[in-house]
């Protein structure tokens, strides 16, 4: 059974609602005040040894006025009435300054169904040592690979474990007033393989919107191995070829690309600064008729799932792309209001610190109807890729530059040799029409994504498809 997070809320509804009115007392169009609790732990493990065990505690509240065009914000770590009334007149009046009267606000406690997060184990009840034995066990996992390998061993095991409960209210002058719970679990495990080639790197690190049992269907001694079998085989790897080539990306492995390159670019606040490629595209074809994008708030217990965004609205299920014609944007409170429609759920904030913007939270392709196997068979050759690192995106044009952290050549419709020190150099609309065959099978990727200085839990996913064609920027000849 789920355990019962049920909690005295963050602030009381009366306070919220004097504090609502102090901050529109000089006239504001909007006012809203987001409170947060957030208590997380972390441990690591560095060639055998438990290097951190961390905890730590937070609360505050931010409060944010609009005028217009013009919003006010502050943030404080006082959550009495008058630290939050003093944060309200500091917002007030960098929105606008002078004015005078009160405006009361009726605030309407809103459920938006269930909280996705509710969790059976509590991490926060969860013993240190129990915490330490998976580092532990991970480490023994990964470094038994190396009696598995010729030509090379597993030097370095590096361990994380990471749990987060964070607790959020949002009062609005809307009348709005909504609550969310959300507890996080993530495990990464790092490993450095040496050889006669030199040394590479495996990394492997699954997290969900979940408690701890969370380890009830994640094996840690196998996301070790999986990182480690990654820096082993990518010993025995062959420069990866130049030129533009087919590339299958396996599932999941692309996640990364249709998020940075094609998701950043359907967010409202980027395309209204014209800093999208896909401005002005809705209602028009922008990817193969075997592609639906998707960003799903609501998706299972995935690392970027929750109940409501930082503005107090329900998770969506946002179709973006469908069978290749662009249907919509993600957007945020304000702006939604602009254009006279409703958000679509995808405000968030880092914390109480900082203003919502316009964020993914878990953004994938669908499956579609091919067998994975057979994509390969029927590519002569290319690139299988199987893991995608850091890479950088320009979201006014679309292009893009990833590295490939574990790839593999196809050669005569088989996978062979693994390739090393490539990137996939691309443009993200080219990507997406070049797109031809859609497997029926499916993965994600959980991770951090940072924009405008801001970083979110999100995740990202795909079936294992293929580019007819992608410049592959690698050392050996094409």
């Amino acid at each position: 059974m789920p355990h019962d997070t049920t909690e005295a809320p963050i602030l009381d509804d009366t306070v919220v609602r004097r504090v609502l009115g102090v901050a529109l007392s000089t006239g504001g169009d909007f006012a809203e005040v987001f409170a947060e609790e957030r208590r997380s732990s972390a441990a690591h493990l560095d060639d055998g040894k438990v290097e951190e065990l961390t905890s730590g505690r937070s609360r505050g509240a931010g409060i944010r006025v609009v005028v217009g065009d013009t919003t006010g914000f502050a943030h404080t770590s006082d959550v009495t009435e008058r630290g939050l009334r003093a944060a309200a007149e500091v917002a007030s009046a960098a929105a606008r300054g002078g004015g005078g009267g009160v405006r009361e606000v009726a605030l309407s406690r809103s459920e938006h169904g269930r909280r996705h997060s509710d969790a059976e184990i509590l991490p926060q009840d969860v013993p240190k040592a129990d915490k330490v034995e998976l580092l532990r066990k991970a480490d023994d996992a990964a470094r038994s690979e190396s009696g598995r390998s010729e030509g090379g061993s597993v030097r370095q095991v590096s361990v994380s474990y990471a749990d987060s409960r964070r607790r959020i209210m949002v009062a609005n002058s809307d009348g709005l007033l909504a609550g969310d719970d959300q507890v996080r679990t993530r495990f990464m495990v790092s490993c450095v393989a040496a050889g006669d080639t030199g040394m590479q790197t495996g990394y492997e690190g699954p997290g969900g919107t979940v408690g701890f049992e969370f380890y009830d269907g994640v094996d840690v001694a196998e996301v070790a191995r999986t990182a480690a079998r990654r820096s082993l085989d990518m010993l025995k790897a062959r420069p990866a070829p130049s030129g533009r080539l087919p590339v299958v990306l396996k599932r999941g492995a692309g996640g990364v690309l249709f998020h940075e390159a094609c998701g950043h670019g359907l967010e409202a606040d980027l395309v209204g600064r014209d800093a999208s490629v896909f401005k002005g595209q809705v209602g028009t074809a922008v990817a193969s008729p075997l592609v639906t994008l998707v960003d799903d708030g609501t998706y299972a217990k995935e690392w970027g799932t929750y109940a409501i965004d930082d503005e107090g609205h329900p998770a969506r299920r946002n179709t973006l792309i469908e069978n290749g014609q662009l249907t919509d944007y993600m957007w945020d409170l304000l702006r939604a209001r602009k254009e006279g429609r409703e958000s679509s759920g995808n405000g968030r904030r880092q914390s109480y610190q900082h203003l919502p913007m316009v964020r993914m939270t878990n953004t994938y392709v669908l499956a579609g109807e091919d067998d994975p196997e057979e994509i390969i068979r029927q590519t002569a050759h290319g690139i299988y890729c199987v893991q995608l690192g850091g890479g950088s995106v320009n979201t006014a044009t679309g292009d893009f530059v990833f590295g490939m952290t574990e790839a593999y050549m196809i050669e005569n419709g088989e996978v062979t040799d693994p390739v090393r020190a490539a990137n996939l150099i691309g443009n993200g609309p080219d990507v997406l029409r070049a797109i031809d065959a859609v497997g029926n099978d499916f993965d994600t990727w959980a991770g951090t994504c940072g924009k405008d200085g801001q970083g979110v839990p999100v995740s990202a996913g795909q079936p294992t498809l293929r580019v007819s064609g992608m410049t592959v920027g690698g050392t050996a000849g094409g």
